[in-house]
């Protein structure tokens, strides 16, 4: 007979929509991007030559090796997990607005990430759900921006006292 592992039950959530109104603002980060994630990820979803070698990315636009956006845009979506997702009642997302790489990311940046909540409102079909509408923009350590996304969120709304 097997043993089955268990995996621990989640901590309760500590963030619901009414922590999110609008106009409220996180700053995080810092993530360091290596040069072998930039290439795992090139490997796995973004073959580009300017994403995987080294000669074909000094002779791109982008003068070397560097990471493709959807990989920035993962990072950014790992730091908002570690930030304040997973421990919310974050119940996904129906949807991203905008996404726009501003700036290319190299080996050995820090990227640091800004947020702003631009509106705030229940769900009409869904009175115990809150949309969220978000500003995301990520910087390197120049505090130049490299990624700037708008997209909603929603989140269970906090349960009433019993």
């Amino acid at each position: 007979m097997s043993n089955p592992t268990t995996t621990p039950a989640p901590a309760p959530p500590r963030l619901y929509w009414e922590d999110f109104p609008a106009g409220h603002r996180m700053d995080f980060g810092a993530l360091k991007v290596s040069r072998e994630a930039i290439l795992d990820f090139a490997r796995d979803f973004d073959p580009q030559p300017f994403h995987l070698d080294d000669e074909a990315a000094r002779q791109s636009l982008f003068g070397g090796l560097c990471a493709s956006g959807w990989h920035t845009c993962a990072m950014a979506m790992r730091m908002m997990c570690d930030e304040y997702l997973l421990r919310s009642a974050s119940l996904g997302s129906p949807g991203v607005d905008s996404v726009r790489w501003l700036k290319p990311v190299y080996p050995d940046d820090i990227l640091s990430m800004h947020t702003e909540v631009l509106a705030a409102r229940p769900m009409a079909s869904k009175p115990d759900v809150g949309l969220v509408q978000t500003r995301w923009e990520l910087h390197n350590q120049h505090g130049e921006p490299v990624l700037r996304m708008e997209g909603w969120g929603m989140f269970r709304r906090r349960p009433a006292a019993a």
